[in-house]
């Protein structure tokens, strides 16, 4: 972690990691700071790329995205246009949650939500119908028991 912040900075990480939502002065009042003070901090912490920027988190399930499949790729291809291709065609998928380059069996990790699987089939027929990968994957996820979870600040 960054030596240029502080336990002050810390708190404020925390307490906008479980809710973003909340109004500068509450967050000033959480952190112990005056709202000026709270407000130079937040704008330091974004000036310094700490905070990349304020999200809400969606309930998948309610949203009709229940199935949750972690896709595994193999490729033989390693060369620079090969890669920025399958960027694209990974990144140009709206499903795709989670986009990982690994080490190990397999080169690349991908989280994907859809509806259901035929839903992620037709994902799968996509990509695979772009790019020619190696060898692929699926593992499907039977209950989601920590996603999502706060950074430890």
């Amino acid at each position: 972690m960054s030596s240029n912040i502080d336990n002050i900075d810390r708190s404020i990480l925390r307490v906008l990691q479980h809710d973003a939502s909340l109004s500068q002065r509450d967050l000033a009042e959480k952190v112990g700071l005056s709202q000026n003070a709270c407000w130079r901090r937040l704008k330091g912490l974004r000036e310094s790329g700490l905070l990349k920027g304020e999200t809400v988190r969606l309930d998948s399930e309610k949203l009709g995205l229940g199935l949750t499949v972690f896709v595994l790729v193999r490729t033989r291809h390693h060369s620079a246009e090969w890669l920025k291709l399958f960027r694209e065609v990974v990144l140009a998928v709206p499903n795709v949650v989670g986009f990982y380059r690994i080490a190990g069996d397999y080169d690349y990790i991908i989280k994907v939500v859809a509806e259901d699987m035929n839903a992620f089939d037709r994902i799968y027929q996509r990509m695979i119908g772009q790019i020619e990968l190696d060898a692929v994957t699926s593992y499907l996820a039977m209950e989601s028991i920590a996603d999502g979870r706060d950074l430890p600040v």
